[in-house]
């Protein structure tokens, strides 16, 4: 008989009860953002349905105002200013 084991220690909750959900407070929606600029599950967050709402909200707002990317490709980005690179010194150079 397999019983599920609950663990024995106290998870602390995501967000702590001075936090405030908002389009300003970028240290708190990272934490919610994976390394690929997407929004995590609630599951994973382990947030209400109604933190999670407000957390969506408030990154899709900081979204449009430029706060947070709605994509992190930062590969793509150092490629693309490797090649302006090249291409700015071949010009200067001839």
């Amino acid at each position: 008989m397999n019983k599920s084991k609950k663990s024995s220690r106290k998870r602390m909750p995501p967000i702590r009860s001075g936090e405030i959900i908002d389009y300003k407070n970028m240290n708190l929606l990272r934490r919610f953002i994976s390394e690929q600029g997407k929004i995590l599950s609630r599951r994973m967050n382990r947030l209400t349905s109604k933190q999670q709402r407000l957390l969506t909200i408030a990154i899709k707002r900081a979204r449009i105002l430029s706060l947070l990317p709605f994509l992190n490709n930062e590969n793509q980005f150092c490629y693309f200013l490797l090649v302006s690179l090249i291409n700015l010194s071949r010009d200067f150079f001839e």
